[in-house]
């Protein structure tokens, strides 16, 4: 069928989307274009030369994309000559159903028939089954090379107008070269991943560092907006078997796929990858079936309230909202979901934060400080679910790059975020290893042992008015009846490369929970520290103590201080047994209710 007799001036195509891109299609179009003007191109992401977005074709096409990809695109935008319009995924059918952006024709590829009459869109079924549906005609580029993917990704050869036959490779994305940085989120991230999780990852470098730490956990299973390379081993390993899955059970889900030959020929007939349209794999309501979702996203800038920055760079679009929005929902909605946000701390060239005080000028705001939960760079993982806007900014000051920790605590002091007694900007404790926590299981419960942070204020009160009065006294000799939002900011705002302060938590729900603080203070005049801990009355007698106690004195060896005192009262008997089982000595002394203790590291005083 000519294309005078599916096309007119003036009207809308939609382009197939992701690695499924009808370029034999495009080429024929532009071929046999005489008489046509002002056709609006439509699509989403697009691996392809975007040929129509050139400036030589501004009489025939004018672009409208729904998520940016491609430089040409991005160009083209920023120029002028097309135009950016903003949508959730998930909704973008709607558009092409309610006739908000009603389609003439969709131009999609498709794999052959079988013996039914069934072509598969094969790779990227997403918003290109709604185009399919809704759109006056549909033009299909047929290609032998498209893998036949389960799922609702099938098109009757009756619901198409006209065809061509044309044998095409699909584009293919090489798993990329991980760096020491992304290595690091990567680490940081696979630590919010729990056994029997259900996973949303997009492609490039981050999505794979997070694959690659995953090898040790089990039962996960998939429902995401897209897949490449990355599962294929854990899914041929049982990493990924899905049998926990509360939503499509056994089944991992997704809209489109993108990655080498290898995943073209992974998904190609495997009734264990299902592919489904973005109306139904990406909407917040039906993501959140699944137990335990955890939905990892990128953005360019994070400022510190929590709002994240993804499809711009200052006035400049550069991507698209795409799935985040729907995904983090959903994952929040979860039970015992994740919604995470991952980024680099700095910029590639490393002179600026991407945690930010302000956004820039004119970047546009994706995800919103209600919707996010976890925030993880290379130095740590931030929580700021249920956190104040001043906790939050203490969060996100102590995952970002320390050069610019200092500089972000004075000017988010500006805006009265953070009050005038949190002086000191967040420091880190690397002796507790490249994730900055350890983890460790007592009685049967799991623990994370990790620094205390400044924005702890509220969790180390909280801890200390669980304490009875014989706790109190015995700790700090007196009655302490109260512990001030100044005193409890003093006692968390430590600079940790001196002094050293951490704590042992749990989870109740989706809260953090101190139940155990040990600390100790540098002594400069002999090389020595004081150290002392308090554990919650209901958690001791399981070995908290006495593994704080161990951690604390490993560091303080790795420091080079030569000893450790500590002053306990003659009735805290089980308080002297724990640092009497760890080799401290009494030292004769004059003082009645206190006994002080010693114990000699042999260490050399640090430069």
């Amino acid at each position: 069928m000519p294309w005078a007799d599916l096309l007119k001036s003036g009207c809308r195509i939609f382009i197939g989307s992701n690695a499924a891109v009808p370029n034999a299609l495009v080429a024929d179009l532009i071929d046999h274009s005489r008489g046509l003007h002002d056709i609006e191109v439509t699509h989403i992401l697009t691996l392809s030369d975007n040929v129509w977005a050139e400036p030589r074709y501004r009489d025939l096409f004018k672009v409208n994309s729904l998520f940016i990809g491609g430089e040409k695109v991005r160009d083209a935008i920023a120029e002028g000559r097309a135009d950016y319009t903003p949508c959730f995924l998930s909704e973008i059918p709607q558009l092409f159903r309610e006739q908000v952006l009603p389609l003439d024709a969709a131009l999609v590829m498709v794999g052959p028939p079988d013996e039914f009459g069934y072509c598969s869109l094969g790779v990227s079924v997403d918003v290109v089954s709604a185009a399919v549906r809704f759109a006056r005609r549909v033009v299909a580029q047929v290609n032998p090379r498209m893998p036949r993917t389960s799922g609702h990704s099938f098109v009757h050869v009756q619901q198409i107008d006209a065809w061509l036959e044309q044998a095409q490779e699909l584009p293919e994305i090489q798993p990329p070269e991980l760096d020491q940085v992304t290595e690091q989120i990567g680490q940081y991230v696979s630590l919010l991943v729990d056994n029997g999780a259900t996973l949303q990852l997009g492609i490039g470098k981050i999505p794979d560092a997070v694959l690659r730490y995953l090898g040790n956990h089990r039962n996960l299973g998939v429902h995401s907006e897209m897949i490449s390379d990355g599962i294929i081993d854990l899914m041929q390993s049982g990493v990924i078997n899905n049998r926990r899955k509360t939503f499509h059970r056994g089944k991992a889900v997704t809209t489109f796929c993108m990655g080498t030959r290898r995943l073209y020929d992974f998904v190609d007939g495997n009734p264990h990858v299902e592919f489904y349209p973005a109306e139904h794999a990406n909407s917040p309501t039906r993501i959140a079936r699944n137990d335990k979702m955890v939905s990892i996203n990128g953005a360019i800038e994070v400022d510190l309230t929590g709002q994240v920055v993804s499809d711009s760079i200052g006035r400049k679009f550069y991507s698209g909202i795409g799935g985040q929005v729907d995904f983090i929902r959903g994952a929040a909605l979860s039970r015992g979901g994740k919604p995470v946000i991952a980024l680099p701390s700095t910029t590639r060239d490393g002179q600026h934060s991407r945690i930010v005080t302000t956004i820039t000028p004119g970047g546009g705001v994706v995800t919103s400080r209600g919707h996010v939960h976890y925030i993880v760079t290379e130095y740590g993982i931030a929580s700021l679910h249920g956190k104040s806007i001043r906790e939050r900014a203490l969060e996100l000051i102590r995952i970002a790059h320390p050069r610019f920790r200092r500089e972000l605590l004075e000017q988010v002091r500006k805006f009265y975020w953070v009050p005038e007694y949190q002086e000191l900007a967040p420091t880190s404790v690397p002796e507790l290893g490249p994730v900055e926590s350890k983890r460790f299981a007592f009685d049967g419960i799991r623990y994370t042992l990790r620094p205390l942070r400044p924005a702890d204020e509220r969790l180390l009160q909280e801890f200390f008015y669980t304490h009875n009065k014989e706790t109190l006294l015995m700790r700090y000799n007196h009655h302490v009846t109260q512990m001030s939002r100044e005193k409890s900011c003093s006692l968390v705002s430590v600079d940790q490369r001196r002094d050293l302060a951490l704590c042992f938590t749990d989870r109740q729900g989706q809260a953090e929970v101190i139940q155990g603080v040990g600390r100790y203070y540098y002594i400069a005049a002999d090389n020595s520290c004081e150290v002392a801990f308090v554990i919650k009355e209901s958690r001791r007698g399981k070995g908290i103590a006495t593994t704080l106690l161990e951690e604390m004195e490993g560091i303080a060896r790795s420091r080079g201080i030569d000893r450790m005192v500590a002053c306990v009262r003659r009735d805290n008997h089980p308080m002297l047994a724990v640092f009497e089982n760890r080799g401290f000595q009494a030292i004769p002394g004059e003082d009645l209710d206190e006994v002080t203790l010693a114990l000699d590291l042999g260490g050399e005083k640090p430069a």
